[in-house]
């Protein structure tokens, strides 16, 4: 039996950087990991989908030639090829994790995780067969999540995908039903519909990504509409029928009325379910919510010595958040002072649909409801010298400031590259900066990060270019 100051199970997002992390500060570290090192994010998540959105956005460059002063012939594209891409994406990078875990002296140790105690972990081999234990002083749960499974709506891998199969198909469909409007909704309806692909996205709330300030949403969906995507709103998908090479479904309207819809194939892109199954904690009585592990604000479970970081923890379930909480779990750990707990304000939500969205901070809606007095600012694209440039001038930033405070509450963006302007905000949000403050930042000419620049002024109605 090995003995350990820190054992992790599971080596994705979260998972591998707290397992280096703790490798950093000199700990002896164990990481247990039943399949691919990455998780779900690196090998069927992030970033084989944004491979593939990649591919179609060049696809779509390419159509659009003639708007650019170019000439092209007519653009085709190799399916088979475009997931070939972005498997090979996703192996290089799980070779790349690998390395790091040579690099930093991490012993991997292939198998499932189960608590034995708070201290202990027996490794099952894929049968169930106890392979080897590990004892640690400390042990980190991130063992992530899958796709959500509803009645009615289970993934056979032919028919009915859940996103693991919709990211590695055989052949593209011609016609394609989304059960949900969320990221991972909305980003392969738009992938399958710039390759061709009739789309249809069925969503139970009133709106598109019900997440987003519903002025983005808005704007959203009536972008994604002009280019062919069939949205049905307040509607639930009441059964599915499998039958002739096509998968019949019927729909449920907000007012009971049913009506039928014919389609290829179907992607279920309902939400999460915590990977929990298997781990021990009932034996443990450590605590959980609607199945996920509940912790402080230092990633503790109600177990002394045992954490839990990532998807398998309280929302939001986003990458970025697992491999913040697993430094702020390891550090803590370790001792280090001036640790800072998690800022959820400060997480960015991106979605890599055409035209991209990003978030951060609270809603206008959102910010009203808790009471605040907001000032709201606005850029179009459309008054932006880059993005005319570019060609891409559909997109709007929208910030909320508090009125009385002048506090930055949150920004809001629908547009070419803004998933890469939005760490803008995060960093002004964690500084808690105000209108003020970043009404003075020197921004470069030209780039469409001014457009940032001018939706604070407008909070003010200093806007300069509109």
């Amino acid at each position: 039996m090995s003995t350990y100051d820190i054992a992790v199970i599971g080596g994705g997002p979260g998972g591998y950087v707290a397992a280096i992390r703790a490798s950093q500060l000199g700990l002896k570290v164990a990481l247990v990991e039943r399949d691919k090192l990455g998780g779900i994010c690196l090998n069927w998540g992030c970033i084989p989908t944004k491979a593939l959105l990649r591919s179609s956005e060049v696809f779509s460059l390419f159509n659009h030639a003639a708007n650019y002063g170019l000439k092209a012939n007519e653009a085709e594209f190799d399916f088979t090829k475009i997931i070939e891409r972005s498997r090979k994406v996703s192996q290089q990078l799980s070779n790349g994790i690998a390395y790091l875990m040579k690099k930093n002296k991490i012993t991997v140790i292939q198998g499932t995780g189960k608590l034995k105690s708070n201290s202990e972990i027996t490794v099952l081999d894929s049968t169930g067969t106890p392979i080897e234990d590990v004892t640690a002083k400390n042990i980190i749960i991130a063992t992530g999540a899958r796709a959500k499974t509803i009645p009615g709506l289970e993934p056979d891998g032919e028919y009915i995908w859940d996103y693991r199969a919709a990211l590695a198909p055989t052949e593209k469909p011609n016609s394609l039903l989304v059960v949900g409007s969320g990221a991972i909704g909305i980003e392969f309806a738009s992938f399958y519909n710039t390759l061709g692909t009739k789309v249809h996205v069925v969503e139970i709330a009133n709106r598109i990504l019900p997440a987003e300030d519903s002025e983005i949403s808005e704007i959203a969906k009536k972008s994604l509409q002009s280019r062919g995507i069939n949205f049905q709103l307040s509607t639930s998908v009441a059964n599915l029928t499998k039958e002739n090479g096509k998968v019949t479904a019927t729909l449920k309207k907000e007012d009971g009325s049913l009506e039928t819809l014919e389609v290829d194939k179907v992607i279920s892109a309902v939400g999460i379910s915590p990977n929990v199954e298997g781990l021990g904690l009932e034996e443990l009585g450590i605590a959980t919510n609607r199945g996920h592990i509940e912790t402080d604000q230092w990633c503790a479970t109600n177990q002394p010595g045992v954490f839990a970081i990532g998807d398998v923890t309280a929302p939001p379930w986003l990458a970025h958040k697992a491999s913040h909480e697993a430094v702020i779990c390891v550090d803590k750990i370790a001792g280090k002072e001036d640790v800072k707990s998690l800022n959820t304000l400060a997480l960015a939500g991106c979605t890599y649909c055409t035209p991209q969205v990003a978030s951060v901070g609270y809603t206008e809606s959102k910010a009203k409801e808790m009471g605040y007095d907001v000032k709201v600012g606005r850029f179009p694209f459309q008054a932006n010298g880059k993005a005319i440039a570019m060609g891409e001038t559909e997109g709007m930033i929208k910030t909320i400031v508090d009125r009385h405070t002048d506090r930055l509450l949150g920004a809001h963006m629908i547009g070419a590259e803004v998933t890469e302007l939005i760490q803008g905000f995060s960093i002004a949000l964690t500084l808690k900066a105000t209108a003020s403050q970043l009404s003075h930042v020197i921004f470069p000419h030209p780039t469409l990060s001014e457009m940032m620049h001018e939706s604070i002024l407008d909070t003010n109605n200093e806007a300069l270019h509109f």
